[in-house]
């Protein structure tokens, strides 16, 4: 197995039907948090952030680590072994009986949904240089398919049960482990593997690390910026969209499929052909300046159709992860692909740890009867903000790495 030749292609298709499998209980999720707390939608929002902080939290705690361990063994059975553990985890989450279950099934699942810096690094591993912010975009593109089926089947499978998609999401997750098992080769050569490290694996000492490479440094924290401002689509567009335009979860799921539509697109397609035209600097820039206006357009819509057509042009924000990573990617050595990956999913973990709270608070607070003022739209103006701040910090490391450039000369 280990003497087949890698490829896009098998990374490919286990992120897409990896994906596919959480599309398809997003629709469903937060009413099912809703039904189990029985205390109205502003409470329920306030459970549900929680529950995606704690996803996220162990995210952040696993990432680095299973990221040194793909350095040190490979990705493919780091990828496995991941890909295991999640489909087993949604029938727990199906069968769960109370909240407390529900916590124990997130906790799971952020664990063994840490595998994203082995997939990452398996993509840098196979890609020459040139070709990584490209092909980065296959990430996009794969959450795009798995989002255009996954929601859409969710939001129908949730109008007959709110548990059946969990099922339905397991037993897809055990097939793509399975496809894994016999299709998956290994892409991390010998003579590339590290040694593993404690202090790298951790969280705190794997984004130590990144004061290694000060340009490296400046660009994680625009992607963390950019990362906290996302967490307002997944925390609170089932609940904003349910209580300001009475969406059910087929209509919720639709738009999502619309969403994973256009990232593909743009992702799996437009990347392709941007990048190489204006440079990672310039599609990252580009990208974000039109994803801060689309969350101030999210806010400021009144209508539910206006939604998809801010969903249409907002797509082109989402080039700005693929050019960021391109840019992380082409700064570090072969070897340290895993660690700094695993480095920039505990950055993206941190901020779903951060940013769920945040936004559904946000969302919950402006529309209780407490409020000083009613404003549903407020997460997503606060999101508006985080993306001007990073644009900000990007400009301010792009110049500081051209100085420093330019002294060597």
């Amino acid at each position: 197995m280990s003497a087949r030749r890698p490829a896009l292609g098998f990374i490919f298709v286990t992120l897409v039907l990896d994906i596919l499998g959480i599309g398809l209980i997003i629709p469903i999720l937060p009413k099912l948090v809703d039904q189990l707390t029985a205390g109205g939608i502003a409470e329920a929002s306030h459970v549900y952030g929680l529950l995606a902080a704690i996803y996220s939290l162990m995210q952040f705690l696993f990432a680095p680590l299973l990221g040194s361990l793909s350095d040190r063994f490979g990705r493919r059975p780091v990828i496995l072994a991941s890909l295991l553990g999640s489909g087993l985890d949604y029938f727990l989450l199906a069968f769960a009986p109370n909240l407390a279950w529900f916590f124990v099934g997130r906790i799971i699942s952020g664990i063994t949904g840490a595998n994203f810096s082995a997939a990452t690094a398996y993509i840098a591993d196979v890609s020459p240089p040139e070709k990584r912010a490209a092909n980065f975009g296959l990430i996009g593109a794969a959450f795009g398919l798995g989002f255009i089926i996954g929601p859409a089947v969710g939001g129908l499978l949730g109008e007959v049960s709110l548990r059946l998609p969990f099922i339905v999401a397991g037993c897809l997750t055990l097939a793509n482990w399975l496809y894994g098992v016999l299709i998956l080769p290994e892409s991390l050569a010998d003579k590339n593997r590290s040694h593993f490290s404690w202090h790298r694996a951790n969280p705190v000492g794997s984004l130590l690390s990144l004061r290694r490479y000060p340009f490296v440094l400046g660009l994680s924290g625009s992607h963390f910026l950019v990362q906290v401002a996302h967490q307002v689509l997944p925390s609170t567009w089932v609940l904003y969209t349910g209580y300001r335009y009475g969406w059910t979860p087929a209509h919720t799921g639709t738009s999502l499929a619309v969403v994973g539509l256009m990232a593909a697109i743009m992702q799996g397609g437009v990347t392709r052909v941007v990048v190489p035209k204006l440079g990672e600097m310039k599609t990252a820039a580009m990208s974000l300046i039109v994803s801060g206006l689309a969350y101030v357009a999210y806010g400021l819509a009144t209508e539910g159709w206006m939604l998809y057509v801010i969903i249409v042009i907002g797509s082109l924000g989402g080039l700005a992860n693929p050019a960021i990573k391109g840019l992380i990617s082409n700064s570090i050595g072969d070897h340290e692909q895993g660690q700094v990956q695993g480095s920039l999913s505990s950055l993206t973990s941190l901020a779903g740890i951060i940013g769920p709270p945040i936004a559904a608070g946000l969302f919950g607070y402006f529309i209780a009867d407490k409020a000083p003022v009613y404003v549903p739209g407020a997460a997503f103006f606060f999101s508006a903000f985080l993306v001007l701040v990073a644009i900000a910090l990007a400009v301010r490391s792009a110049k500081r790495a051209k100085a420093v450039s330019d002294s060597e000369l």
